[in-house]
């Protein structure tokens, strides 16, 4: 018996962002093909089981994908994880540096000397919304010459990580808590003065509490403004799936692709679909992602999207995100792709 008739089950997991594969699941097209595989498809987020929910972030199991959020996956293959990186989405969403009225600050240059907030989580798995607060400040202080040396960062500590306190009454039957809650009791406190914030939980806090935004730049012209965990996001696989089933890989990429071009013909759909996968409005989803959000859930591994990827990748090694650096090329793996060209000339 070959490898290929051993397996019967793939482990997967997605950010609750807009991504093809959260499409591809609510449209069951994923089942539908790995079913004709005769395998069964496991969320990872979706299990009891502390250990697999940690392969979320940091990609241990065997024959399993993920795609969402990058600094994980980045942070994995730093670790030395043997995973592949096989597909890279460039959704833009909102991000913003916000204040509350009452600081006075109204402009990016106000931030000057004033104190900014990040919060820390305990050591373990990295922090990925660490790193994303600093890529938001770093971008948004280069509008104006300005760098992270002309404010003073101030940690906001938190005592769980992303993996405790997932279940019980304090969550009210909701998957996760509402984000961003500690950085806003920081600014009500008045220990902060600003913090960033980003896609629809950033637009929802935002709104919930007045905010004034210093500066907003998810959708700056400039694409290296834009990039941080989740602009672009990725599709990574373990070394197994891709050494001994590359041909479920390609169908994999093949099912994404489908989703993709279902998402471009049905916009009022897609608004509808990644608000259940986020738990916004659709208004908040719209406000967050922009009218375009259906034309921008392709997939690919264009050199652009690869290139910031790397981009991401040295601003995480630089600030101390990553165990090591590594060679991003040395990551990508195009067979898949290459895979399915040949399928489409044949």
């Amino acid at each position: 018996m070959t490898r290929k008739n051993t397996i019967s089950q793939i482990w997967y997991t997605r950010c609750p962002v807009p991504t093809p594969v959260g499409l591809a699941t609510q449209l069951g097209l994923l089942d539908e093909a790995f079913a004709s595989e005769g395998i069964t498809l496991n969320s990872i987020i979706d299990s009891k089981d502390r250990t697999i929910r940690s392969s979320h972030f940091n990609h241990h199991l065997d024959y399993s994908f993920r795609h969402g959020g990058n600094v994980p996956p980045i942070r994995a293959r730093s670790e030395g994880n043997p995973t592949r990186l096989v597909g890279i989405t460039w959704t833009d969403e909102f991000q913003a540096i916000i204040t509350l009225p009452a600081t006075g600050i109204k402009t990016t240059r106000e931030l000057v000397g004033r104190r900014f907030g990040i919060a820390r989580r305990p050591p373990g798995i990295v922090d990925f919304m660490a790193a994303t607060a600093l890529k938001g400040l770093v971008s948004a202080l280069s509008l104006e010459e300005l760098t992270h040396t002309d404010v003073e960062i101030v940690d906001i500590p938190l005592e769980d990580t992303v993996l405790d306190n997932r279940d019980g009454p304090q969550l009210y039957g909701l998957r996760n808590r509402q984000a961003y809650g500690p950085e806003i009791a920081a600014l009500l406190r008045g220990d902060v003065d600003a913090i960033y914030v980003k896609g629809t939980p950033g637009i929802s806090v935002a709104n919930l509490f007045a905010t004034h935004t210093v500066t907003e730049f998810g959708f700056h012209p400039d694409p290296k403004i834009r990039i941080n965990s989740g602009s672009p996001r990725i599709l990574t696989v373990d070394e197994r799936l891709a050494e001994d089933r590359p041909d479920l890989v390609t169908k994999l990429i093949e099912t994404l692709k489908r989703a993709s071009a279902w998402a471009e013909a049905h916009s009022d759909d897609v608004r509808r679909f990644v608000a259940r996968e986020v738990g916004a409005s659709e208004e908040v989803v719209a406000a967050a992602n922009g009218p375009d959000l259906h034309r921008h859930l392709g997939i690919g591994l264009e050199p652009e999207l690869v290139d910031a990827i790397g981009h991401y990748k040295d601003f995480l090694h630089e600030w101390g995100f990553l165990a090591q650096n590594f060679d991003i090329e040395a990551w990508v793996d195009r067979r898949p792709w290459a895979d399915l060209e040949t399928r489409a000339v044949a």
